[in-house]
């Protein structure tokens, strides 16, 4: 296992997925699965056939169209990683890709996954993925809570009085899932404690410390605090070249959910945390744009999240400013 010649990469879409593996001799072995129970079993079996199964799988992050196999390949201990698309589309890149097809794509992440040998996926555990499920949930009823709040302004008539019916529903959908979420995590000592501690800090309430608890855990993955603000989508990307450099916008090629959910809190910290406020005059004094000193406050936040978890301590303003 610490030394695969089997590659295997995945293309996964809603009703299938397609396996690419790579032998040795570097020859190709591709078929297309259900992405069903019944097409992940069919999917080993077949790595069974191909005397594959010490394989190292790979395949792009894709929410919920490849949770339930990346979850069943781990089940059967099977070595998988689960890596950023952008990781990938960046590798073809490189090789000058031209096809784009699912075939192809899964070719292309076999050979990604034997050159970078990427690191073996964690599953979270089942009270991880409840939480995932029902911050994901709060987060598209208040995408949807906008929408026809923005529809509203301009309606009239029968259609104006659907929309507010509508508002009311989703309003009393957002209030049941907010308390399923408080109910989820007081029924689990561990992420209560874990709330608690992220709460301490000051900007963090505990909307945003249920949406970290959700995509950060399990925090063990994380080996420093650069990999959970790259997580996030929050590191800098350089354009340089030569003596001439370009703005730095953050490199936005990671989880979206960490990114909004933080952007408030950030501004509110930057007010009434002695730790980020000060970090925040230091980059203003050194000309840096409003909006530049926001995402540092994002990326601040991130930090000391990381840092009270991992410490088991809550937010201590004496330590952040030293």
């Amino acid at each position: 296992m610490t030394h695969p010649s089997f590659f295997v990469g995945i293309d996964v879409a809603k009703a299938k997925f397609d396996a690419a593996l790579l032998t040795p001799e570097g020859k190709y072995r591709s078929k297309a699965f259900p992405n069903n129970p019944v097409g992940h079993q069919q999917f080993v079996d077949w790595l069974n056939q191909h005397e594959a199964l010490e394989a190292h799988l790979c395949m792009e992050a894709t929410g919920a169209y490849g949770r339930g196999l990346a979850r069943f390949l781990a089940q059967q201990q099977l070595l998988v990683s689960v890596v950023n698309p952008a990781q990938i589309h960046s590798f073809g890149k490189t090789e000058l890709i031209r096809a784009k097809t699912d075939k192809a794509d899964a070719r292309l992440i076999a050979r990604y996954c034997r050159m970078h040998r990427p690191a073996a996926w964690v599953p979270p555990a089942e009270e991880i993925i409840a939480l995932q499920a029902l911050v994901q949930r709060r987060d598209d009823l208040l995408a949807l809570q906008n929408m026809e709040s923005n529809r509203l302004e301009s309606a009239e008539g029968l259609a104006r009085q659907s929309i507010e019916v509508h508002l009311e529903f989703i309003d009393q959908q957002i209030q049941m899932v907010r308390l399923q979420i408080e109910i989820h995590i007081d029924n689990h000592p561990g992420l209560k404690k874990q709330q608690e501690l992220l709460s301490s800090i000051p900007g963090v309430g505990d909307s945003t410390a249920n949406t970290l608890l959700a995509f950060l855990s399990p925090l063990e993955r994380f080996h420093s605090v650069k990999q959970v603000v790259a997580y996030a989508g929050l590191n800098p990307s350089i354009r340089q070249s030569g003596q001439w450099a370009g703005k730095t916008p953050i490199a936005k090629a990671g989880n979206v959910l960490l990114r909004k959910a933080l952007y408030l809190p950030a501004v509110v910290a930057k007010q009434h945390n002695p730790v980020i406020a000060a970090f925040c005059d230091r980059l203003m004094l050194n000309g840096k744009r409003p909006m530049q000193v926001v995402v540092a406050a994002m990326r601040k936040l991130l930090h000391l999240a990381f840092g009270v978890l991992n410490s088991g301590k809550p937010f201590d303003p004496e330590f952040g400013i030293a």
